[in-house]
């Protein structure tokens, strides 16, 4: 299990993953409202959600309000740390390390929008202009 090497906590599973992008996109929600916002994604179990976030609750991937009836959940680890630490993880498993590689089999696989090419493009453009 590979962990966040600053906080000791593990990295989410793809559906741990879910979980946490509807929190980032939401805010916190009770597991009636996780439920109903991943059931549009593929068919879950309340309770198989409610295990789920329990799970996260011991990993420290979320935090419990536990002040009202209905405990609200809500991230306890930041969207863009956790992207940070997917891809750097990926970068070094698959790629030895190698970000050309990465973002060459990224747009290989066709799925970058003129949008996306076109901040990749002014990433760059910012990288030439730093090491003039």
């Amino acid at each position: 299990m590979s962990l966040y090497p600053s906080e000791g906590l593990p990295m989410p599973t793809d559906a741990e993953l879910s979980v946490l992008r509807l929190l980032w996109a939401k805010g916190p929600l009770t597991v009636r409202q996780l439920h109903e916002g991943l059931s549009k994604e593929r068919d879950l179990g309340y309770t198989t959600v409610l295990k789920a976030v329990q799970v996260m609750m011991e990993k420290g991937l979320v935090d419990r309000d536990d002040s009202e009836r209905s405990h609200v959940y809500r991230a306890a680890v930041a969207e863009g740390e956790t992207k940070g630490k997917l891809v750097s993880d990926l970068l070094a498993k698959a790629f030895a390390g190698s970000a050309s590689d990465l973002l060459v089999h990224a747009l290989k696989a066709g799925k970058a929008s003129p949008a996306d090419l076109d901040a990749i493009q002014e990433l760059l453009d910012e990288a030439r202009r730093g090491r003039s």
